[in-house]
C-alpha cells in the first residue's frame, strides 16, 4: 500500500513538459510533426499506432501496418521554455514551435505525413 503512495506522489511531481516532436519512418524517411502539452502523451500515440487505432494520420497508421513499430523512431525535438511573463501564452507558445520545425523540415508529400494547413 504504501509503494502505491509513493507511486502517486512521484507522478504529481514529475513535470509537465511541453514540446515538439517527430515520428520518423526509417525506411523511406517521411516524418511526422507534431507538439504535445505533455510527452506523456507520446505512449499514447505508440499505443494507439500499435493497436491499429491512430486515426489522426491514416497514411502514418497505414505504413506504421506495413513496415512495422521497428521502422519508426519516435523524438523530442524541441521542449518549450515557458516563462514568467503573465501574458505568455502557452497554446500560442507551442503552435509557434511547431510551426518552426515545420517551416524547417517541411515533412509534406513525399517528405512526410503532416498536410499543408
Amino acid at each position: 500500500m504504501e509503494r502505491k503512495k509513493e507511486l502517486k506522489q512521484q507522478f504529481k511531481e514529475t513535470t509537465v513538459e511541453a514540446g515538439v516532436y517527430q515520428i520518423m519512418n526509417t525506411i523511406n524517411q517521411k516524418r511526422l510533426i507534431g507538439s504535445t502539452k505533455n510527452f506523456k502523451t507520446l505512449n499514447g500515440i505508440k499505443f494507439m499506432l500499435a493497436t491499429n487505432s491512430y486515426t489522426t494520420n491514416k497514411e502514418l497508421q497505414k505504413e506504421w501496418n506495413q513496415y512495422g513499430k521497428d521502422a519508426f523512431t519516435i523524438e523530442i525535438l524541441e521542449k518549450l521554455k515557458k516563462t514568467d511573463d503573465p501574458y505568455f501564452n502557452e497554446k500560442e507558445a507551442l503552435l509557434a514551435l511547431e510551426e518552426k520545425w515545420l517551416e524547417t523540415l517541411q515533412p509534406y508529400g513525399e517528405r512526410g505525413y503532416n498536410l499543408k494547413g
